[in-house]
Order: structure tokens, then C-alpha cells, then sequence
């Protein structure tokens, strides 16, 4: 609430808006109590931070998709232009941020830049929030440098089970796709994934093992992009459905899903649809004895 706060008076917004899913009851009292504080201490007008609950679609966590839903209409992406930064939430000027951006604007105005520049590893400054999950010893959220490598990242997660070994990991999301163990020594930070056709994303590691199929990981990602895509374009609604068809094959068929990858990037309106083939592209480059 502390960086919400202070992003609004930089920008002399008129109204906050959180949207927090209702998977997390826990999340939403804590935040209701708070504003209250805030209210009831003289810091902010009443009504002035509006508190939204979401219904839980991934699709929601782009931009638009989620000012469309405050609007309480359907959660799907817009086109742009316009872009929300000048026609957003009621048609008005709109910044969107992400929560972890919020928590270290507040740490930086009360701490110091110190607080996160003086952190410095492979050439990369400042400090990240990994989600790692996977074949590690001890899953959840780490913070650590953002110049860490998936080595880095595993150790700090305990390293991996006992029996597991490192196979191969998603660098940020589902949409990142796969990585190899080979490339173990890429910083996971902006910028630094995409020479290698990924992104770092929302961070969220998951670590596979000799025991995990790259396959199987791969389709279990397209089938949740089925469930997830909001169905407003053809290139994504009927890829997603067409992708998880062709990868339950024992051998798949490359030049079609190689056509069919190129059709959902090039034609989605939204990230969700461009970057669902990742998963499929990344295992036809680096685990091509698997299909």
C-alpha cells in the first residue's frame, strides 16, 4: 500500500484500485484492514483506494484483460492503441503495476537506493523474487540477486530432491517454456533470456529432474493455456486446443506445429497467445529425442 501510495502522488492519480484474486481470503482481509487504518488515520479519503476481487483468470494478470474486469466487464485483452497509460480504467490515463514493483519503491524512498543497487552479481544489479518450484528440497519464494543463475537459484531452493538430477527448468512462467541443464550459467534477469528465445517473465522457477519428461511438462503448460485463453482470438483459442491435439502424438509432427507456432505469434492479440509456443518450440530445439 506504501508504494501504491506513493506511485499515485508521482502521478496525482485520482483513484487506487488493487485487484487481488478471491483464491486468497487470507490476502483480502489483511488488505481491508489496512485501508481502513489508512482511512480511518487521515491518510487517504475514504473510497479514495478500491479494493477488487478477481475471479482467478490467468488472462487477467495482462494489463487490459484486468482493467476490463474492474470495469466488471469480461477479462479480455484490448487492442492497441490506445494504449492504458492514456486510455485506461473509465477511459482515463491509467499505471498499472505489478505488486513486487510497489514493494521496492517503498524499500528504495525509506531505505535508500542501497537498498537494492548495491547488490551486484554476473554484471546484474538488484535483487529479484524467485517463485521456485519443481524437484527442489525447498520450494517457494526466494530473494536473491537478480543476476542468479538457475545453479544459484536451486541451491538457495535447497537443491534438488534426493535422487532427482537436474534435467532442465522453466526460467518465468509457463510461457518461458524449457530450458536445458547444459544452460545452467544464464543470468535469470531482464533482458539476458532472450537471445536464448525466453524471458524471465513473472519469475517462477520450476526445477525438472532425470524423472520428468521435457514432453510431458511441455503439454501440461499448452493444456493450461487451453483453459486460460479467453477465447476472443482465433490464433490463440483454436491454437491452444490444436497444440495439445498434436503433442499427445508419440512422434510429433514438427513442420505443423512448427506452422502452427508461427500462426499463434505472429496473429494473438495478447502475450498469452504469442508465447504459449514456447514451451513447444523450446522442446523441439533442446529435448528433440523426446518427440
Amino acid at each position: 500500500l506504501e508504494g501504491m501510495l506513493i506511485a499515485a502522488w508521482a502521478v496525482e492519480a485520482e483513484t487506487c484500485f488493487i485487484y487481488m484474486r478471491d483464491e486468497y481470503p487470507a490476502v483480502l482481509e489483511i488488505l481491508r484492514r489496512e485501508i481502513k487504518a489508512l482511512e480511518d488515520a487521515g491518510v487517504v479519503a475514504k473510497g479514495y483506494i478500491d479494493l477488487r476481487r478477481g475471479a482467478g483468470a490467468y488472462i487477467c494478470g495482462e494489463e487490459s484483460a484486468m482493467i476490463e474486469s474492474i470495469e466488471g466487464k469480461r477479462g479480455i485483452p484490448r487492442h492497441r492503441p490506445p494504449f492504458v497509460a492514456q486510455v485506461g480504467i473509465f477511459n482515463k490515463p491509467t499505471l498499472v503495476h505489478n505488486v513486487e514493483t510497489l514493494l521496492w519503491v517503498a524499500r528504495v524512498v525509506r531505505e535508500g537506493p542501497e537498498c537494492l543497487n548495491a547488490t551486484e552479481l554476473n554484471g546484474r544489479k538488484g535483487l529479484r523474487s524467485y517463485s521456485v518450484s519443481g524437484r527442489v528440497k525447498n520450494p517457494g519464494v526466494h530473494v536473491l540477486p537478480a543476476g542468479s543463475t538457475i545453479t544459484d537459484i536451486i541451491a538457495a531452493a535447497g537443491g534438488m530432491m534426493d535422487g532427482h538430477t537436474f534435467k532442465a527448468y522453466q526460467p518465468g512462467g509457463p510461457s518461458s517454456g524449457l530450458l536445458p541443464a547444459s544452460m545452467h550459467d544464464v543470468p535469470l534477469d531482464f533482458d539476458t533470456l532472450q537471445p536464448h528465445g525466453t524471458f524471465i517473465g513473472s519469475a517462477a522457477v520450476v526445477a525438472l529432474s532425470d524423472k520428468d519428461k521435457a514432453r510431458d511438462a511441455a503439454l501440461n503448460m499448452l493444456r493450461f493455456f487451453e483453459d486460460e485463453s479467453c477465447g476472443q482470438c482465433t490464433p490463440c483459442r483454436v491454437g491452444c486446443e490444436k497444440a495439445v491435439k498434436l503433442m499427445q502424438a508419440d512422434t510429433w509432427d514438427k513442420p505443423l506445429l512448427d506452422d502452427l507456432c508461427t500462426a499463434m505469434t505472429d496473429a494473438s492479440i495478447c502475450g498469452l497467445g504469442q508465447a504459449a509456443p514456447n514451451p513447444i518450440k523450446m522442446v523441439m530445439k533442446h529435448f528433440p529425442d523426446e518427440v
